[in-house]
């Protein structure tokens, strides 16, 4: 079965170096995949101990960071944001206040705005994500059963049981909308406010 590739949704991924091939393997493994990250940062960043921040990134006081994380240059991290478990931000990012954002890889010009939750995810390039909007990762209806995925006419057992959603360049997502578990959405894709993106129903 072929596996939906990361680069068909991110086009800079292959610039990162990463090894794993499929998104959820890269979530599944995202402290040690940004602590290799963290060995080749060139200058300008300030470190303390697994966290590196662009001297150019602001982050307020009163967020939390916990865990490997990077914070690209220009990007900024509002009061009352939690990063933790492995978190990637690109270049001129945005994570509002009250956004968690857990094993998740964020690239360049991409934003958060307030009360958000992105978990175990890949997020591409100019992504906008609204006030209230969620990306789930754990669908708590199967008490911790494994993640699927559907891609095409195929459905792919990912064998983790936490993967929220592998999202394009260019993505739009509306205020208070809700990423089900296992989510594959295109370069490009609006999902509306209060909408819901399911695309594997479960019996």
């Amino acid at each position: 079965m072929k596996l939906p590739e990361i680069s068909t949704f991110i086009a800079r991924w292959p610039l990162l170096g990463l090894a794993p091939p499929t998104a959820w393997l890269v979530s599944q493994d995202c402290e040690n995949q940004v602590l290799i990250l963290l060995e080749r940062l060139g200058a300008g960043y300030r470190r303390h101990g697994n966290c590196a921040i662009h001297e150019t990134a602001v982050v307020e006081q009163g967020a939390v960071l916990k865990g490997a994380i990077i914070i690209g240059a220009g990007s900024f991290v509002a009061a009352g944001a939690y990063l933790r478990g492995g978190v990637y931000l690109g270049n001129n990012c945005i994570v509002g206040p009250s956004c968690e954002v857990k094993s998740s890889f964020i690239l360049g010009a991409s934003k958060l705005a307030h009360f958000n939750f992105v978990g175990d995810s890949l997020i591409g390039e100019s992504v906008n994500i609204e006030a209230g909007a969620i990306i789930a990762n754990y669908r708590n209806e199967l008490e911790g059963a494994d993640i699927k995925v559907r891609h095409a006419d195929n459905v792919i057992e990912t064998g983790v049981n936490k993967f929220g959603a592998l999202v394009g360049d260019g993505c739009k997502i509306g205020a208070n909308a809700v990423i089900a578990p296992g989510a594959l959405l295109r370069p490009n894709t609006h999902v509306p406010r209060l909408g819901l993106i399911d695309q594997f129903a479960y019996d």
